[in-house]
């Protein structure tokens, strides 16, 4: 459990702002998770800011020493979390990343929004499957999609790690599919 306040759209920007200002190379960097659902307006808040690191190699020393520095000076919990790190990326995936600004040399992107949604479905805890919900009506993500690339990495889920269950994976894709059946407009 985190001691640290939790993080809204402004402590993200801030923190985003700060990056590029101390970490003076060129680089990507993913939002993911919780922190592009709080960056978009579809939440208010989250624990912490979940990215994943694109940068050289000989560079990324720097970056994670920059991030721990930020993570001190503006209270704020930040997280390596690939969507990667627990399903099989859907075919694309690369091609889905949405920009959302320069932040002096550091180009800042939300990670493809249904490789999100499969990995919070992956997780399967109820705000998870809410997340995936708000995408779906905020038009983020279409049903469809969704069901294509559950159906594509289905068969490649259990076959990396232990970590990975297919039923489960199914089970949790099923609950997600009955709470949008029933959500407001569908």
């Amino acid at each position: 459990m985190s001691l640290r306040r939790p993080v809204d759209r402004s402590r993200i920007e801030l923190f985003l702002q700060s990056l590029g200002e101390r970490y003076r190379r060129p680089g990507r960097l993913y939002l993911v998770g919780g922190t592009t659902l709080v960056f978009e307006g579809l939440r208010q808040q989250t624990i912490d800011i979940d990215v994943v690191m694109a940068v050289a190699p000989e560079d990324h020393g720097a970056l994670i020493q920059a991030i721990r520095e930020l993570k001190d000076l503006l209270d704020v919990n930040v997280e390596e979390a690939s969507p990667g790190d627990f399903i099989p990326l859907p075919a694309g995936y690369a091609d889905r990343h949405e920009f959302v600004g320069r932040f002096e040399q550091l180009d800042v992107f939300h990670f493809d929004l249904y490789s999100t949604a499969l990995g919070k479905i992956e997780r399967g805890r109820r705000q998870d499957l809410v997340d995936v919900v708000l995408l779906l009506q905020n038009r983020r993500i279409e049903w469809a999609r969704l069901e294509g690339f559950f159906q594509e990495i289905l068969p490649q889920m259990g076959l990396r790690s232990l970590r990975q269950d297919p039923k489960e994976f199914e089970k949790n894709f099923r609950a997600l599919e009955k709470m949008w059946r029933q959500a407001p407009g569908q």
